[in-house]
């Protein structure tokens, strides 16, 4: 499916190429003996929601290429903008929309792969079977995240009886993931978001798990655990009731990992929260962290479901590509 052969004649010529460029400590190729060798550090920052398959796939790279080194920390989407742009790292990860003003100082985006948020609430919460057997309405979560007329886990499922306040939880740096569920919480910001300021994804899912009265949410890639491919021990999926029928369908209700990448592939899990996810560096890419882009653009697409993300189309991946050439 991924022409090796294409590839491999593509990074030689690359190779050649920045030879005689000029750039940061991720240029450095060369070439011994008539064979490719890349060789150098490239820098990485940014989406926690694509730490996880960026360190997959800097694994897979280093393989190929033992030479080349990699430098890679989760920090949230802003960071990595941030880091991006200022050229204090030569990769970025992303994880939503590019914004016309970043675009304007030399942000250079690539769609890479797909993922998406997920509401999870505490296994132990109060009212676990009626949200598992309801779900929750998009304006319900508007009214949580949002507005805060929804304030207890008894108005969430139309029983006044329970007064147990709900826990609220959000993000407290500038992230993907908080963005996503703003938009889908009303069309609105992450600051807009009421809650507990958590850093970091792994940050709101143990807050999570801790308080049996708490609400989150969390990238796809943090809620299900990768080797049993079902929610992490302790968390619970909450279904988004779509059609606003008063309960959770079967295609609501979403239970496992494949389940997830499922919904998400096809296009029934709603976006936002659904969303791709970039690499963004400080105009085009050049030299090794070109090359490693194109890498995970064609036989890094291997490794995606494998680490519990999801493929972008054909179509996606043909629009990545000639970004990238």
């Amino acid at each position: 499916m991924y022409r090796n052969i294409f590839v491999l004649v593509s990074l030689v010529v690359m190779a050649a190429l920045v030879l005689s460029a000029c750039g940061g400590p991720a240029d450095t190729v060369s070439a011994a003996q008539g064979e490719e060798a890349l060789s150098g550090t490239i820098t990485i920052s940014g989406a926690f929601a694509l730490y996880p398959m960026m360190t997959r796939w800097a694994e897979e790279f280093q393989k190929l290429h033992p030479a080349v080194q990699f430098d890679i920390s989760a920090g949230g989407a802003g960071k990595g903008m941030t880091d991006a742009l200022s050229g204090a790292v030569d990769i970025g990860m992303v994880s939503r929309g590019i914004k016309p003003e970043e675009e304007a100082q030399g942000a250079y985006a690539i769609a890479v792969t797909k993922d998406a948020v997920f509401p999870v609430v505490n296994a132990n919460n109060p009212v676990a079977a009626q949200i598992l057997a309801q779900g929750i309405s998009q304006q319900t979560f508007v009214d949580i995240y949002i507005t805060g007329q929804i304030k207890t886990w008894g108005q969430v499922v139309g029983r006044p009886e329970i007064t147990d306040e709900i826990h609220l939880y959000t993000r407290a740096d500038a992230c993907g993931a908080a963005e996503m569920w703003a938009k889908f919480t009303g069309n609105k910001k992450q600051e807009d978001l009421l809650g507990i300021g958590v850093n970091g994804d792994p940050g709101v899912l143990e807050a999570v798990l801790k308080d049996p009265l708490g609400m989150g949410y969390n990238n796809l890639g943090y809620v299900f655990d990768l080797a049993s491919g079902q929610a992490v021990k302790g968390a619970l999926i909450v279904p988004i009731d779509l059609n606003q029928d008063g309960k959770a369908d079967d295609g609501e209700r979403i239970e496992t990992l494949p389940e997830a990448m499922q919904a998400v592939a096809e296009g029934k899990y709603p976006s936002p929260p659904a969303r791709l996810l970039y690499v963004v560096t400080k105009n085009k890419p050049v030299g090794i962290v070109q090359a490693f882009i194109e890498w995970i653009l064609t036989d890094g697409q291997a490794f995606v479901g494998e680490a519990g993300y999801v493929q972008l189309t054909t179509e996606q991946l043909k629009e990545s590509l000639q970004r990238l050439r």
